[in-house]
């Protein structure tokens, strides 16, 4: 029996498991990866305290730093939730149970796809989410970006390094990624923006070699030779598992107050499969580390708002 089981590794789950550790709180994460969408991203600026960062290597020093204090890292993806009295089940995709007296969950979002023809049946053979994780797999070959937001901007600027040329589609007229990512867009020559354009096809045999892409503003269309295909366009929540559980918005995110509650007692969530706002790897943490704090708090049975001594604020 676990005091907290932690759903996700990323930096939301991983703040967490840090937290209740230091707590002596029996705390298990289980993940189907490690580092969540910090992890797909190669140059961190803006987290505090850390000028320069890689976020495989930032996420791993999150893990470290959490095991340390004896959380404990299990890779088993999560299947199914189970409420079993006052206590809940947590089943894995190996079959395996883990019960835990208080829940966090965690698990961010999924890579949105572009559903159209061709990119299911090439997923792994050409199309791919992650460019941190295979830019180099594309060394001298043409490559697409789908995207304009931070992301896309940013996958592009890995690329163009590795691939012999690179092309972003977006389908506005203008970027929406950081100011100081577009002004380094506009200094690479093989990069090719191509705004206000959309893929409406993805082709090849055995592996991708080119896509259709329609102009929105000339509605004329045209195929782009491209050895890979990288979606940059966003993630969305995946909490199929949860079934009932916790209440969720719209967009399927968990609706949580500001103690990082749910709406099932004992059950509590953190960072980007939330509804907090602005989707940061340093507000993911910190809310992780309310969510460990208040999973204490519940278990403890100290009452809500129960100011925290000073001699604990170094935990």
């Amino acid at each position: 029996m676990y005091d907290v089981v932690i759903i996700g590794a990323g930096a939301a789950g991983l703040s967490a498991a840090l937290y209740a550790a230091r707590r002596s709180l029996r705390t298990l994460v289980l993940t189907k990866n490690l580092g969540g969408q910090t992890a797909t991203t190669l140059g961190i600026e803006n987290y505090p305290g850390v000028p320069q960062a890689e976020g495989p290597a930032l996420m791993d020093t999150f893990r470290q730093q959490a095991e340390l204090f004896g959380a404990q890292l299990i890779y088993d993806p999560v299947a199914q939730v189970k409420r079993d009295g006052d206590q809940f089940i947590v089943i894995g995709e190996s079959g395996k149970s883990y019960p835990g007296r208080a829940l966090i969950l965690a698990f961010g979002k999924v890579p949105r796809h572009l559903q159209v023809p061709g990119e299911q049946e090439f997923a792994n053979k050409g199309v791919v989410y992650c460019a941190t994780c295979d830019a180099p797999l594309f060394a001298g070959k043409d490559v697409a970006v789908v995207g304009g937001g931070s992301a896309a901007v940013d996958a592009a600027l890995l690329l163009f390094k590795i691939a012999n040329r690179v092309y972003l589609l977006h389908r506005r007229g203008d970027l929406k990624a950081e100011e100081v990512l577009v002004k380094r867009l506009q200094r690479e020559s093989k990069i090719e923006l191509m705004l206000n354009s959309i893929v409406t096809a993805i082709q090849g045999e055995d592996f991708v070699s080119q896509i259709i892409v329609e102009n929105l503003t000339t509605k004329e269309s045209n195929s782009l030779s491209v050895q890979g295909v990288f979606v940059e366009i966003g993630y969305e929540v995946k909490a199929d598992f949860l079934t009932s559980l916790v209440k969720l918005n719209r967009a399927s995110e968990i609706i949580i107050d500001s103690f990082n509650r749910t709406s099932t007692l004992g059950v509590f969530a953190a960072g980007d499969v939330t509804t907090v706002p602005f989707k940061q790897t340093i507000i993911s943490a910190g809310e992780g580390a309310k969510a460990a704090l208040s999973a204490y708090n519940y278990l403890n049975d100290i009452p809500v708002g129960t100011a925290i001594e000073d001699h604990n604020r170094s935990s």
